[in-house]
């Protein structure tokens, strides 16, 4: 299991023994236990039991649990609290601003044990007498819950491409002299995938037998599961392989292009003697999107972004405000990493659920990153902040507080719910002030979790070119925001993408490569970047 998985174990536990009203005080433990380990560098598993003794926050109790699942694949105080609760309410645990009182309220008042009961049971306006509802409170969760039950089924290719691979390594070991690969939304690198599948020239009944023994295999009916993730396996002749491939390496759209240029001629070979062949650049898979990939490979001007591109890593969080590392540790891992310079850019004042920066703290930081940078030359640490854009599209320090700092990523986390004029005039007015250098995850989304606020997206992008901002593409497999889609837009516009991890932790750095995925699904080219400037380029650009 990896870090993210055992994390949510310890989620789980927290949050259903919070739902049967036990022990506050074990129940925060195991709350702290999930935030913990999901931020730790190294593989929590991989870990002896005194250095994870030594780990901040976890105790013996805590311990014992993560080696009884090491050990067992299980933890049996959870499962002995799974046991008596429906499914449908363990679901309902996962539904974002659902807690668990209201959960046990519904369930025991109302008899609801799913959340297809519960959005029913908002649509008959049952709740609004509930203690704890009320009208606008039954409004919104009517709201999320068709949010949620859209989203089942659905997996972040972020969250899943690890073990995926894995999978697809194993066949290859297993037969290898059978050639398989993945097709469809994990192949295209899709932001959502619906189910994993795979292709092989191996029959179906050995590679399905086969797995059938792995970790992580389940059975529901006629429906298989890897690790929590829906499985397909297509298997086809040597003949067929290559041309059924390409059919699940691109959009339909591009498919339907592909055709009108080269008629129905099956593909039989690899796509780099493919495109060699008819004298094209390379089009990868996850850029098999948009007509222009077509038109550029044909003049040889593809020119896509990719992962070495990268020079620095902007917006990133500390222990100065919710981070899981020092600014020191977090500097030191992006060194290591390769890159040549770190935007800090902690929370602000505003965010005090996230330890914002008042002031002061903020003199403390700036004085910290002074020394750190006079102890590492060849790399630096540039002073930012992710500043909150307020109700009205100001943003929450003072002008003379603003001007200190090198890079000023001015975002969103509150009042979500406006309609698209407010919250798209909010953000115009935060891009519109003169110390926004970046516009950080645009509609705030949470994919699989949570809709991003609406926006006139042509409105935003035309003002943070009048104004000189770039924007976002949060690499957070979570956000993936500025969508990819509305992309291309923004550099027809002359905006620059930067693409930021949001990281709040060593290992979030790299997530940047979920980022540059989304990027070369847009076509962005180097240049198109923020981030890829030079340790000198990007100097000269934070001091414009």
């Amino acid at each position: 299991m990896t870090n993210r998985e055992v994390a949510r174990i310890f989620n789980k536990l927290s949050k259903v023994m919070e739902l049967h009203g036990e022990n506050p005080f074990k129940t925060r433990s195991y709350a702290n236990a999930y935030n913990t380990i999901r931020r730790l560098p190294d593989e929590v598993f991989e870990l002896s039991r005194e250095e994870l003794m030594a780990v901040n926050g976890i105790g013996k109790n805590i311990a014992d649990k993560i080696e009884e699942l090491k050990s067992t694949g299980n933890i049996a105080t959870l499962q002995s609290f799974l046991d008596k609760t429906p499914a449908g309410i363990v679901d309902m645990l996962s539904i974002k601003g659902l807690g668990a009182k209201k959960i046990l309220s519904v369930w025991k008042e109302l008899g609801i044990e799913s959340a297809g009961e519960l959005l029913y049971a908002c649509q008959e306006n049952r709740l609004v007498e509930l203690k704890g509802f009320g009208a606008k409170t039954q409004e919104s969760l009517a709201k999320q819950l068709v949010y949620f039950l859209d989203a089942r089924g659905k997996y972040l290719y972020g969250h899943i491409i690890e073990e995926s691979i894995q999978l697809l390594t194993r066949l290859r070991e297993d037969f290898s002299d059978c050639l398989f690969s993945f097709i469809h939304d994990v192949r295209r690198q899709m932001p959502i995938v619906e189910q994993l599948e795979i292709i092989g020239t191996k029959d179906a009944s050995s590679v399905m037998k086969t797995i059938s023994a792995y970790a992580g295999y389940n059975l529901d009916g006629d429906t298989v599961y890897i690790s929590g993730t829906k499985f397909n396996y297509l298997s086809v002749s040597y003949d067929e392989y290559y041309n059924s491939l390409f059919q699940g390496s691109a959009s339909p759209e591009f498919l339907t292009l592909w055709q009108d240029e080269f008629g129905k001629t099956p593909v039989k070979e690899e796509d780099e003697e493919l495109f060699k062949s008819i004298g094209w650049d390379v089009i990868p898979s996850e850029s098999r999107e948009l007509q222009a990939s077509i038109a550029r490979a044909k003049t040889k001007t593809l020119d896509l972004i990719c992962d070495k591109d990268i020079k620095g890593v902007v917006h990133n969080h500390s222990t100065y405000s919710d981070g899981a590392n020092t600014l020191r540790q977090m500097a030191d891992a992006t060194k290591n990493a390769g890159y040549e310079y770190l935007v800090i850019s902690d929370h602000s004042k505003s965010a005090f659920y996230a330890n914002g920066l008042s002031e002061e703290r903020i003199y403390e930081q700036m004085a910290e990153i002074d020394e750190l940078n006079d102890l590492t030359p060849g790399f630096k640490i540039f002073k930012g902040i992710e500043s909150d854009i307020l109700y009205d599209g100001q943003l929450d320090y003072e002008d003379e507080v603003l001007e200190l700092f090198d890079v000023v990523i001015a975002s969103v986390h509150s009042n979500l719910k406006m309609d698209v004029v407010k919250a798209t005039d909010r953000v115009i007015n935060a891009v519109r002030n003169p110390y926004t250098r970046i516009l950080g995850h645009p509609t705030g989304r949470l994919l699989l979790s949570r809709e991003g606020y609406p926006l006139d997206h042509e409105a935003v992008i035309d003002a943070c070119a009048a104004c000189e901002v770039v924007i976002e593409l949060n690499a957070n497999p979570y956000r993936l925001d500025l969508d990819w889609t509305w992309i291309p837009y923004a550099i027809e516009k002359g905006v620059r993408i930067a693409i930021n991890p949001d990281a709040h932790s060593i290992n979030g750095i790299f997530d940047i490569q979920y980022g540059v995925s989304a990027a070369r699904k847009a076509l962005v080219r180097p240049w198109d970047c923020l981030n890829t400037l030079s340790l000198e380029e990007f100097t000269k650009w934070a001091s414009n």
